[in-house]
């Protein structure tokens, strides 16, 4: 497996090439779709478990809509590199 993928990984760190392996604008939209894809995995298994526990006891609201909102976090800092660095 690692003798197929010795020549890609060496043509693209290759020095002294004239542009880059991946542009900028999709390295970014990567990077944003990748982080907004594992925030919606960990939000599914918390958004189910926040509402199971405020079915339980009411009071759980705020823990639980907090804990629920925290992944997105990742999201928002993906998009703040991604102005800051473009």
């Amino acid at each position: 497996m690692i003798e197929t993928i010795a020549p890609v990984v060496n043509a693209v760190l290759q020095e002294g090439s004239a542009a880059p392996a991946i542009p900028p604008a999709a390295a970014a939209a990567l990077a944003v779709g990748l982080a907004a894809l594992g925030s919606g995995y960990a939000e599914r298994g918390i958004g189910a478990a926040a509402v199971g526990a405020i079915a339980e006891d009411d009071s759980m609201f705020g823990r639980g809509l907090i804990l629920t909102v925290l992944p997105e976090t990742l999201v928002i800092l993906a998009l703040v590199v991604v102005f800051i660095l473009g």
